[in-house]
């Protein structure tokens, strides 16, 4: 018995008729997860096609999951799960309550019949690396976190550019992909100015930023910030050795270190909010309540990943900032 069939009579691309037959041969139990599946040249051969045709057709099944090629030995049948339409690679830097708010609206703004497929880099650039060059050819689509790291656009180039999308941080080397992505120079410039009138309560403002982690337009955002006021800036790098001194606010930008410093300020019988200030960058429930609540300068993860869903859904190809929020509490 033939797995695959194609007529010229049916009006139905080539293709897709070999698409169907697998998806028929799985359905009726002729084909079973392992088996192998005719060659390329086979069906070329049979039904005087195109190679080009019926790579296609592969293709479209191993995108899907639904097959998958051994160099040297062929096609083989991977998956029976032939309700998979398409496949989503999604690769973040970390999952922390942020991005899995990000990633559970981003699934629920999807139909059903689309399969995702979530990997981390953690800040790797080797790993990084990895999980793209091993995911060549095996999606519909890309979705990337890039994060700060550096030539991640020779990377992702390697990559069909109409199926890549990116996450929260873009560059200019990868301005040709389209985004849903934050400002970071300009939600850190504007919203440290519009808290001024409570920050220049207070005797200096000092950044915490991580090189490995944070985004570097987090940087140049604060550094704007003090060349247009007359008031005490500093950066550091680490709350490890510092002192902590009343009269200072600081701007907190991953949550372990939020943790740590308000630790050490109780340990010094200061007070949030009084003595020392605090403002935290994403909003969680938790910093509604902890301390009595604190600020914090927020990008809105859900819309984030509802967006970038809906540019998937519609193939749209642009750049979109996603929108952020000051939200003041006591703790400044």
């Amino acid at each position: 018995m033939s797995i695959i069939s194609v007529s010229e009579k049916l009006g139905v691309p080539k293709y897709k008729q070999i698409v169907s037959s697998i998806e028929d041969g799985l359905s009726s139990g002729l084909l079973k997860k392992g088996d192998k599946l005719p060659s390329i040249n086979s069906i070329r051969n049979k039904f005087d096609l195109s190679r080009d045709t019926v790579l296609m057709a592969f293709n479209e099944l191993k995108m899907r999951g639904i097959v998958e090629s051994i160099s040297g030995k062929g096609y083989y049948v991977k998956s029976e799960d032939i309700g998979v339409k398409q496949k989503i690679f999604l690769l973040f830097d970390e999952l922390n309550a942020f991005k899995e708010e990000l990633y559970y609206a981003f699934l629920q703004e999807l139909d059903d019949d689309i399969q995702v497929d979530i990997f981390f880099h953690h800040f790797s650039f080797n790993v990084f690396q990895k999980h793209i060059y091993d995911s060549i050819g095996n999606y519909n689509y890309y979705v990337v976190m890039p994060a700060n790291l550096p030539d991640t656009h020779l990377v992702l180039d390697k990559l069909p550019e109409d199926k890549v999308y990116l996450l929260d941080q873009t560059s200019k080397e990868l301005a040709h992909f389209p985004s849903v992505h934050q400002n970071f120079e300009e939600t850190i410039f504007s919203n440290l100015k519009d808290a001024f009138h409570l920050i220049e309560k207070y005797e200096k403002i000092t950044l915490l930023f991580s090189d490995i982690k944070q985004p570097k337009g987090v940087i140049s955002g604060f550094q704007k910030f003090e060349k247009s006021v007359d008031f005490p800036c500093d950066i550091i790098d680490s709350l490890k050795y510092r002192d902590i001194k009343k009269g200072e606010v600081y701007v907190v930008l991953d949550d372990r270190d939020l943790i740590f410093l308000i630790k050490k300020i109780k340990e010094q019988n200061y007070k949030v909010g009084e003595d020392v200030g605090i403002i935290s960058y994403n909003d969680t429930l938790l910093k509604e309540v902890v301390e009595n609540g604190i600020t914090t300068i927020s990008t809105d993860f859900k819309t984030m990943g509802k967006r970038l869903a809906q540019m998937l859904a519609n193939n749209e190809k642009l750049n979109v900032e996603n929108p952020n929020t000051l939200i003041i509490r006591n703790s400044l």
